[in-house]
């Protein structure tokens, strides 16, 4: 059987590597190259640096398996970045991962692990694969402090067949311990935390670069219309933001809605912040469940929200409603809500 590594630089997909080679896979690394600096105004170091190339291929050399570099940059232009940039723009805040994991690692790597007459693709991430009646089904990384499963839940059942996630059952602690005792350069490399075409958090910056064009000022304004002040441009503020803001209250104030069509980001001190209802649609749901009736389950609307009970319900051929039983916090446009039923993930959307 032959697997082809998706190899970022990084101690996770080095060791999902050596791991998948001791389980005597015939082994294959690559690394992607999703961008160029310039394209969106970078000029520091990134997760697509010469550096992590270089660091995936020494691992590769010690591991005496082939080692390529795909150029997907255009893909990464077109799907991920333009993606960002148009939801920005419409008054959305995308996930940036969960486009690069779809379009990107189970997409365009899945057809060069065809062409390469490759099995499986492998990657580093934090998650797991089992059974849910005949199909595969998405589960959380052991891990709970590492699980990346949120960031995965568009994987199909077709995709879930031909993937392993080795390090899925481990701890980091594990992981670079393997690494230390193999002599991988990069056993203590530290984690990436941030957008890789955004690390320095400047998202409006990237937006105006890639797009060539800049956000034009407008009004805050109270949920009743009353102007406030002036804002940035829509593109530098997000659901639920206090900071940055620039307006005197007596009272905090916070973002509760973006009026893309008005140019207007709509202020308030908590009403309107939190709700019970969320609407998803471009929707995945590889483990078979229909949601016909009612189901008691848990979800995440975003990457670090814990998972909170509510009820889901199909409300449309590509739409689920997700009723809490709390209300929830700034639920965000252009986020993604991912459905869980104990360590399976049942699937998610869009929050719309």
């Amino acid at each position: 059987m032959k697997a082809l590594i998706a190899m970022s630089g990084g101690v996770d997909s080095s060791v999902a590597a050596y791991l998948m080679q001791q389980a005597g896979w015939d082994c294959v690394g690559c690394t992607m190259r999703l961008y160029e600096n310039e394209t969106v105004g970078i000029d520091s170091k990134t997760c697509c640096s010469l550096d992590d190339v270089e660091d995936a291929r020494s691992v590769a050399a010690a591991l005496s398996i082939p080692y390529y570099v795909f150029n997907f940059t255009d893909d990464f232009r077109q799907k991920v970045i333009g993606k960002f940039v148009d939801c920005y723009f419409a008054g959305a805040t995308p996930n940036p991962c969960i486009d690069c994991n779809r379009y990107m690692k189970f997409d365009k790597l899945y057809e060069r692990a065809r062409a390469l007459g490759c099995d499986a693709v492998v990657t580093g991430h934090y998650a797991r694969i089992g059974r849910r009646g005949d199909l595969p089904v998405l589960q959380k990384g052991r891990s709970a402090d590492k699980d990346q499963s949120y960031v995965l839940y568009h994987l199909t059942a077709e995709q879930l067949r031909h993937t392993r996630f080795p390090v899925g059952e481990l701890t980091k602690a594990e992981v670079r311990a393997i690494a230390e005792k193999l002599g991988f350069l990069n056993s203590h490399k530290p984690d990436s935390q941030d957008i890789c075409f955004a690390p320095d958090g400047d998202y409006a910056r990237v937006i105006e670069t890639f797009s060539g064009k800049k956000s034009e000022p407008g009004h805050f304004v109270t949920p009743t219309g009353e102007v406030l002040g002036t804002h940035r441009g829509i593109i530098h503020y997000t659901l639920g933001q206090r900071k940055g803001l620039g307006i005197a209250s007596s009272a905090p104030l916070y973002v509760v809605a973006i009026r893309p069509e008005t140019n207007e980001v709509v202020l308030s001190h908590g009403e309107g912040l939190f709700t019970d209802t969320v609407t998803v649609r471009d929707l995945n749901l590889p483990a078979g469940e229909d949601f016909a009736s009612p189901l008691r389950l848990k979800a995440k609307i975003r990457y670090r929200h814990p998972e909170q009970p509510c009820t889901v319900l199909r409300t449309g051929g590509d739409e689920l409603t997700l009723t809490f039983d709390t209300p929830q916090r700034a639920v965000t446009k252009g986020q993604s809500a991912v459905i869980y039923d104990g360590d399976d993930v049942l699937g998610g959307g869009t929050i719309v």
